[in-house]
Order: C-alpha cells, then structure tokens, then sequence
C-alpha cells in the first residue's frame, strides 16, 4: 500500500461528514436543542422526570425510545457536541452476526430502526443493506460459524452457509485459497454512524425531548437511595430518573454519584484504516467481510475500503481517568497496526497497490465480560445504565435504547436480557486494575474461536475457598464463576482423585487416633477408588467429545458408588432476620412457597415478578422463628441481593447480612456419605433422625457449628413451582394463578438426543435450535452428557412456532407430548425425546433397565 506512513495525516476531528455539525446549528434553540456555545444558550429547565448523560448514538436512542413510549419533561445532556465522540468515529457495521441471541435481537431491530429512520425523519442515514461474509480458515472455526448460522435462523434472521467459491462471486477482492467456508448474512447494513444519530435525535426533539450540548453532569444527587436530581456545571436539575450512557466516561459519572455506582468498563485504543477510491472502485452494495481467523474487518467506503481489526495486543486507554477533549489528539500508530494491515494484504492482495488516505484511532469501551450492560443499578433506585457496547455501540444502540425504556416504563422489557443485566457484575469487577487487565483479554476474544466451557484468565483468584490450596495440589482445573474459582474436575496424578479428596476433606474434621472411624474410612476409601488416568489436560479445544470425558465419568461413577465431597462454597448466602414477623412476612410476599414452615426446615423456592416469572432461585432455611439463611447460585448474587433490599420497607426492622463468606459449604454426596457423616458426628442420620429437606446445627469431627442440611444442589434435573390454593399473599401469584387457568405461552423442557454418537459427532454446549414437526420453537439453554443415561440431556425453554398462524398461543402438555423433536448442532438435525416431569423417573427407569440386563445376562450363564 502506498503512502502508509509518510503521506498519512493526523486524525482531523471533521473526518466525518462536516454537514453534521452544520446541521446541529440549524436545530438549535428550536424543537428543544440548546447549546451553552451560543450567545444566549438556552437555560436548563429545573425540573424534569428523567435526565439522559450522553449525546452519542445510545443515549440519543434511550431519548428516542421514551419519547416514543410518551414520556413527557425527558432531558438530554451531552458535555460536548451530539455525537461527536466514539459515534462520530465508529465504522458505520451493523450486524446480527452475535454469539449470544438477546444481542443479535438487539442488531435486527437496530438495523430494522435505522432501515426507517429516513422516511420518519427526512434524514439521509447513509443506510446501504450490503450483507456480511464471515470467513472460516479452519473447520474449527467453520464449525462455529455453523453453530451461529442455526441460531440466527431460529430468530428469523436469515443466514446461509456458504462455499469458498460463493463467497469470491459475492465479494471480488477476497482471496479464498485458505477459506474452509463462510456464513453470509444478506440482511446486515452500513450507516453513516454521525447521521443516524441525528435522526434519532431529530425525532426525540419533534417528541418533546429537550437536548442541551456542551453541558457536563458533575454528580447524580441520591436521597434514600434514590435518584434526587442532577448538578451539571449550568445548574441542577431535580429528577426522578437518571440514565448514564457516557460511554467510555460511564466508570467516572458512575463514581461521582452521591451513593457510587458500579459501571465496570474499560476503553481500549480501536484503529481502522481508510484508503483512498480504488483504480475500480469498490461498489456501496459490496458485502462486508468479517476475516475472523485474520482478527480484521472490511467493508466498502467511498470507493475504497475501510478496515480495522481487534489485535492480540491491545491498548488500554484512560484508565487514569481523562477528559473527552483528548479523544481529539489521539494518534496514529502504524507499527501497532501492521499486523491487522499484513492480514487484509493477505486477504485482499489486490489492495496493495492503492492508496492510504487516513489511519484511525478512538477509544472504545469494552466490558469483563464481552457482553453490554443494561438495566437499574443495585446501589440507587432510578439509575439506568446503557453502555459497555464492545466496539458494536451502533449494532446495539437502536435495540438497547427500546429495551431500556421499556424497562422504565413498564418494569421490565419485552425480551429477556438477563444476561445483559448490570447487577450481573459485584465490587470484584469494578476496580481499575482489574479492568484495565481484564480489557485486554477481551478485545482479542472478540474475534477469538471460542470454544465451550472457555475461562478468561485475567483477573483470577479474586475469590477463593479455604480449600482452594488443597484442591489445587489435588490436580484441580479451575473456571470461573461471579469472580469465584470453582473446580471443573480433577486431573488423576497416580491415585483416585475423587477418594483421595473425599477422605481428605473428612480427615481434616476426625479424631485422628480413632481405630474404628480409620478402619471403615480404608474401606470406603478401597471401595471408591478410581481407574488410573494417566492424562495431562489443559483446556479442551473442541466441539466434539471433550478430552475431560473419562475422568468427569470416574468422578461420576465415584458418586454414584462410593463418597464424594464437591466444594460449593461460591453459592451465594445470606441472612434475614427481624425483631418480629417482619422477615417472615417479607419472604411470604417474594416467595412463591410457603415460608412459614417449623424450625429447621428447608423449603426450595423462587422469587418471582410480576409476571409470574423468576427473579432469584433459592433454598430458604429456618434457623429460628424469626431468623432465615437463604442460598442462590453464585451469579445471583448482587440481582438476588437488589431484589430482597428493593423490597424492604425503608424504616424496617429487618435486617438483611450476606454471609457468604462467612461460610465454607461442602456437598457430601453418595451411597455411603450417611455412613461417613454419622461416623464423625456420632448422630444417626437416617431418614427417620434426619429427615429429608431440614436443617440441624451439630459437630462433625472436631468442628463444632456446623449447619448440616439434608439436602444437595446435584439431585435430579428439573424444579417444580407448588402454587398456594388460598392464604398467603406473594408476588407474581396472580400471575401465576393467570397462567394455571390459561396456559403459559412457553415452557422449560428437557430432551435426550437420540442417534447422536458421543465420540464422534458434535457435542451440544448450549444455544442449539429446538425444532418440532420441522418448526422452530426454541433455543437450547444448556446440554450436558448424562453418564447415568448414556446420552445427551438438553434444556431449552419451548414456545409455539411463529410461522404457523393456527398453532396454539399456549404451550400444553399434548402440545409437547405429540410433537416430534429435533435438536440442530452445527446444522445437523438430531431426533430428541421431549420429557416434562418428573424428570426423576427418566433415572428410575434407567436403573431398571441396567439391572433386567444384569438379571438377563447372570440367567443365561
């Protein structure tokens, strides 16, 4: 490429079109638009029912959609021109092409937005629907873009796997003599990023939304913990909602609140190049070519090409915290970018004879976990975040602004975005040093191949067990779980791993010198010895049967014959207690059972909303009349947490302690764990002294304390909802009781795949298209290999089919016991066995089954 370093020039801050700034002075003081650059600004109102931080093209989107839901007195403050930050800069790709679904919804709509926004408004958006390849080098990767391509299908995106020889017809630059195949997405578009923000923000203006440039939110102002109002540096303005999407500022504006705000991101230093109109220049319509293996992008711009990439070697940017000004001064830095410019070369030869105009550099804002962020803080009530977008803010802007406002407006949004919730994230991912590490294994994993059952391994360690040590010099292979260590399975070094650990743990707690307790411990420990596994594992890299499959089975066969202790110290727990009925009555009303249950107790339960659907799963124990431990999952932690605390009456009497810490939890499972516990606490622990599903504290071994359930979090899959008749009160019960009289329009269903090979067909991990009678009806949300039925189990959520106009709204037991099922992996159809409860006699037959062969084989010797 000619002119790559002499003959580049330094970013200019009018790169993009000049007619965007030109446009904003037609607008001001009129329709609600204001600048304090002008000769008499318009003055800021001092009162308003929601104020928005950030004029890019995400808060303008938020302010669009309120707007749109008839919010009235909506405010828009953007401490420097309307976007004229990453917006101004961005690559102008809008694409479905996203690994997680909610986010791939969130880019159709956004794409479908922006498709309209010229004939609502009258803005020219620079709208081009090109379409995308994704190239494969490897039939790894092919693999995953298959997987991608079945899910995208599902949504209603269309989506088609194609051939090296396809891709050359629809793309002419590509080189594809290292190409295994590609994905082709015709619906994916180019915009012009600056234009379509002005089209949003047209619209909000014409709705009543009043936006003020050049205005910078100092603090948000909390009473109570709620969102009070907003001092800007032109005055303050009182409020009742507050919504940050500053973008790469978002960690700063969430810390100068009056009650700080977590918002965990992070900007890294993004390039792209521009070159100058080709001999024949490329076509607007040209597909946008996503090089994967190659780590860059490439799409059209005005005759040339635009490409950037995501490096192996990011770098981070503002971690000390700057001022947006400096965005401008940014440099080039062509030795950085030489290896995403040797892979367009590689990709696109033909490139090497035009010339570079412009090389780009601009901070994007990326999250420890790839995935944006949404939703009501924990800490302030009224405070929404939008941000964290991972160099695809435009992809997602148009659909997280209407998700956003809807959660406003009616509590919750039109589609589940769980996985995008703020309170996913606790104190562990917020400090600077963790995310300025965690950023720069993020950026390269965006284009990374990602297998299943991957780690980060940037900030590791943060949460450990007191056991942590012992497990490690166990052979434990660790993942990661809310910013805790778990381990996944053990890597044999001579002996049986799982017996070993077992009397280890139970060893710490004995009277040593006890002949009797030694002798039957030899003998479980005999019993329950495992195969040796000569094996060395790291990470498994494949889609296929994992290289973990023997051992994870010798851990099983060792549960199911012997003793096993599983460290679950990450779960999630807390303490509720109050001076009278306060914390019972509360946990009647957030649970959907009946709390009030004998002391000692324990009761499975779930915490719903409004809509009859879950907000927290957990076990709740009853330590004393009015004293109850409450247990959910690990990632639960800081949602479940909001939801109790958002429930609390402000001047209770109740007082709520997480206490996860404050306990070690270890699961003792197995035929012969009664025999090991009643031989280190001298206590019968039989059915008839210790029931199923209660609580008693006692003393194992030396320890005195100990809170033993008899209860485990491995037990059969499924879960049941026992609705009250008549008596207590608790929300979502209307819901409920709606939908036992109407039907429910999806339903959580478990199937076992049948003509599956488990050595050498793909394994499904998770989000594999559910087909019944050749119809979509939904996604997998976790499969798993069950080596008590010898097959795989998957899970998935099942709802009618939305092509077919006479299919039934509500999803019945006949409707899911007269289908017939399939489950695509990597766009192969596999027949599967739809079961709805209980799913405890799937095990009970299989038992049957193994022993009438057993019984069979010993007759006909």
């Amino acid at each position: 490429m000619r002119g790559c370093v002499r003959n580049s020039k330094a970013l200019a801050p009018t790169m993009f079109p000049r007619l965007l700034f030109d446009r904003w002075g037609s607008l001001l003081g009129r329709r609600g638009l204001a600048s304090a650059g002008e000769p008499h600004p318009t003055p800021l109102p001092s009162q308003a029912r929601v104020v928005i931080c950030g004029g890019g093209i995400v808060g303008s989107s938020v302010a669009y959609h309120l707007a749109k839901l008839g919010w009235k007195d909506v405010v828009l403050l953007e401490q420097g021109r309307l976007g004229a930050g990453t917006t101004r800069l961005c690559a102008g790709i809008v694409s479905t092409a996203k690994h997680i679904p909610i986010e791939s919804k969130m880019a159709d709509y956004s794409n479908t937005l922006y498709q309209q926004l010229e004939q609502e408004t009258g803005v020219k958006t620079g709208y081009v629907k090109t379409g995308s390849l994704c190239l494969a080098q490897n039939q790894d990767r092919f693999i995953s873009l298959k997987r991608l391509a079945s899910r995208l299908k599902v949504l209603g995106i269309r989506c088609d796997v194609i051939t090296p020889k396809q891709v050359a017809e629809l793309h002419p630059l590509v080189n594809i003599h290292d190409l295994v195949g590609a994905v082709h997405v015709p619906g994916d578009a180019v915009v012009s990023p600056p234009d379509v923000n002005h089209a949003l923000v047209v619209a909000a203006a014409k709705n009543g939304v009043q936006i003020h440039e050049h205005t910078s939110v100092n603090h948000v102002m909390v009473q109570k913990g709620h969102v009070t109002g907003v001092e800007t540096d032109r005055g303050t303005i009182d409020c009742d909602y507050f919504v940050n999407c500053a973008g790469q500022w978002a960690y700063e504006l969430g810390l100068s609140t009056e009650d700080p705000v977590s918002v965990p991101v992070h900007a890294c230093e993004h390039f792209y190049l521009l070159t100058k109109p080709l001999e024949q220049p490329l076509q607007p319509h040209t597909p946008v070519v996503m090089d994967l293996d190659g780590r860059i992008y490439v799409r059209a711009w005005q005759g040339g090409v635009l490409s950037g990439g995501f490096e192996k070697n990011p770098k981070p940017i503002f971690t000390e915290g700057r001022s947006q000004l400096e965005i401008q001064g940014m440099q080039e830095d062509w030795d950085h970018f030489e290896p995403m410019l040797s892979a367009l070369l590689r990709r696109m030869p033909s490139l090497d004879s035009c010339e570079i105009h412009q090389l780009i550099n601009w901070p994007e804002s990326f999250t420890p976990d790839m995935r944006c962020i949404m939703g009501e803080t924990q800490t302030v009530h009224g405070y929404f975040v939008l941000g964290g977008m991972n160099s695809s803010g435009l992809s997602f802007a148009g659909g997280g602004g209407r998700y956003l406002a809807e959660w406003m407006t009616y509590g919750y949004p039109s589609e589940n975005v769980w996985p995008l919730d703020v309170k996913r994230f606790g104190t562990l991912q917020s400090s600077r040093t963790f995310l300025r590490h965690r950023v720069m294994e993020v950026m390269p994993l965006l284009y990374e191949l990602k297998v299943p059952r991957w780690d980060f391994q940037t900030g590791r360690q943060l949460r450990t067990s007191p056991l942590y040590d012992r497990l490690d010099t166990q052979g434990a292979r660790w993942m990661e779980k809310h910013g805790f260590e778990r381990a996944k399975y053990f890597v044999p070094s001579g002996k049986g791993p799982c017996s070993s650990l077992a009397i280890q743990y139970l060893h710490a707690l004995s009277p040593q010198g006890d002949v009797q307790y030694n002798t039957k411990l030899r003998r479980i420990q005999t019993e329950s010895c495992l195969s040796h596994l000569e094996t060395t594992l790291t990470q498994s890299k494949t889609f296929y049967k994992p290289d973990w499959f023997d051992i994870v089975g010798a851990e099983v066969k060792c549960c199911k014959e012997a003793v096993c202790v599983v460290d679950m110290s990450s779960f999630t727990k807390f303490e509720l207690s109050s001076s009278g009925d306060q914390a019972l009555e509360l946990l009647q009303r957030l649970c959907a059972n009946d709390l009030d249950v004998p002391v000692g107790h324990i009761v499975h339960t779930g915490m719903l909303n409004q809509r009859g659907g879950y907000e927290n799963d957990c076990s709740v124990v009853r330590l004393s009349k009015n004293r109850f431990f409450i247990i959910s999952p690990s990632d639960q932690q800081v949602h479940c947490w909001s939801w109790i605390k958002q429930h609390m009456p402000s001047d209770s009497q109740l007082q709520l302690e997480d206490v996860t810490w404050k306990y070690t939890a270890l699961n003792v499972i197995g035929p012969r764990a009664m025999d090991v516990l009643s031989e280190l606490s001298y206590v019968p622990l039989t059915p008839d002294h210790f029931p199923s599903l209660f609580c008693k504290e006692m003393s194992v071994g030396y320890a005195n304390g100990i809170r033993v359930m008899s209860m485990t979090h491995t037990g059969e899959p499924g879960f049941m909802l026992y609705i009250p008749i008549e008596g207590t009160e608790f929300i979502g019960r209307e819901a409920l009781l709606q939908q036992r009289q109407v039907g429910v329009r999806r339903r959580f269903i478990m199937f076992l795949l049948e003509d599956h090979n488990t050595e050498l067909d793909l394994w499904p991990w998770w989000g594999e298209p559910i087909y019944r009678n050749e119809e979509p009806v939904g996604v997998t949300s976790s499969s798993a290999y069950s080596y008590t039925l010898e097959r795989h189990v998957c899970l998935g959520f099942v709802k009618p089919p939305q092509t077919d106009p006479g299919a039934p709204t509500v999803v019945t037991a006949d409707f899911i016991n007269r289908g017939e099922y399939e489950v695509e992996i990597g766009g192969h159809r596999y027949p599967a066995k739809a079961k709805l409860y209980p799913f405890s006699s799937l095990f009970a037959q299989q038992r049957r089954r193994k022993d009438d062969m057993e019984l069979s084989s010993f007759q006909g010797k």
